[in-house]
């Protein structure tokens, strides 16, 4: 599956957390449930995909993790926030570069609607 066809899977299975669920929960509830879509439509998900940092020759375990690492080509992070801010941008883009992806998405769920807060993320 290619990343287009990837992250239209990941956003149908959001819309349908988002749908069942609402606004107003927790971050881990609405990654719970979208992992669990996710890998009932046949599709490998990492959860809490821990990143290493590389600084020249040094890799630190500084504790950096990706909500979602999805078929190791998609980076998803989850959000359930009043707002999106840069820095919540600037934290995908790391986690990007870290796993060496070129798409990103980041879904913030405390929303009416899920579709006004979907930012799709390119490197």
């Amino acid at each position: 599956m290619d990343v287009n066809d990837l992250t239209h899977e990941v956003l149908g299975c959001a819309f349908e957390v988002h749908t069942a669920l609402g606004p107003g929960l927790l971050e881990s509830a609405y990654k719970e449930c979208l992992y669990y879509e996710l890998t009932l439509r046949g599709i490998f998900v990492e959860k809490e995909k821990a990143m290493p940092l590389v600084f020249k020759e040094v890799k630190l375990n500084c504790g950096y993790r990706i909500d979602l690492f999805v078929e190791k080509k998609l980076v998803v992070e989850l959000k359930s926030v009043d707002a999106i801010h840069d820095v919540h941008m600037a934290q995908v883009l790391t986690y990007m570069r870290f796993s060496n992806t070129k798409i990103g998405l980041l879904l913030n769920f405390n929303v009416v609607s899920l579709k006004t807060r979907i930012k799709r993320l390119a490197l």
